[in-house]
């Protein structure tokens, strides 16, 4: 039997909530399913570059935060992923962080 999961709606209220206590500036850029949407978390870190990181599971089933580039943190090449990503996914939520240290407010994430 699976564990019961937060609705998205509620883990992104939360998730704007931690940077806006800790002083940084988030943004719901694209909502996505209320229930049950991914969400992909983008961070402004400046001069044209950001961070992106999207919601995946381990081997195991368990939860987990990923980067899918390592290198090449332009925002334009991110926002041309999003857009691709939403184009298969429309249950895709987007975050948008402004954070002078860069922060993404995420576990095991900073």
């Amino acid at each position: 039997m699976t564990e019961p999961r937060l609705k998205t709606e509620i883990r992104v209220g939360a998730h704007l909530r931690r940077v806006q206590a800790a002083g940084g500036f988030a943004t719901v850029a694209r909502k996505g399913d209320a229930d049950a949407g991914a969400v992909a978390v983008k961070v402004y870190i400046g001069r044209g570059e950001a961070r992106l990181y999207v919601q995946s599971r381990d081997l195991d089933g368990n939860p987990i935060w990923r980067e899918p580039f390592e290198e090449d943190f332009s925002e334009d090449r991110i926002d041309v992923w999003l857009n691709k990503e939403t184009s298969i996914d429309p249950d895709l939520w987007i975050i948008e962080i402004e954070d002078r240290k860069g922060r993404a407010f995420l576990e095991d994430v900073d």
